[in-house]
């Protein structure tokens, strides 16, 4: 480490990781909840929009301005 400057307290370590238990969970729920609404579920990974179809289908299409061309 870099000295004292890059350590955390355990206090603040345990609170970032609440943070990140509640946000996954609220993921987890929302993703859930598009299911079960019929909707996708839409990310974005290495400049690619990707749509997790309800039925499991899975589209990737380029992040740029020519969406007509979907990838399967």
């Amino acid at each position: 480490m870099r000295g004292d400057k890059s350590k955390i307290s355990l206090e603040t370590y345990r609170r970032a990781e609440e943070f990140i238990r509640i946000g996954n969970r609220a993921v987890r729920h929302a993703r859930e909840e598009n299911h079960r609404l019929g909707l996708p579920n839409i990310y974005s990974r290495n400049g690619k929009i990707i749509y997790e179809m309800p039925d499991g289908e899975i589209i990737v299409k380029d992040n740029s301005r020519d969406d007509k061309n979907p990838k399967t």
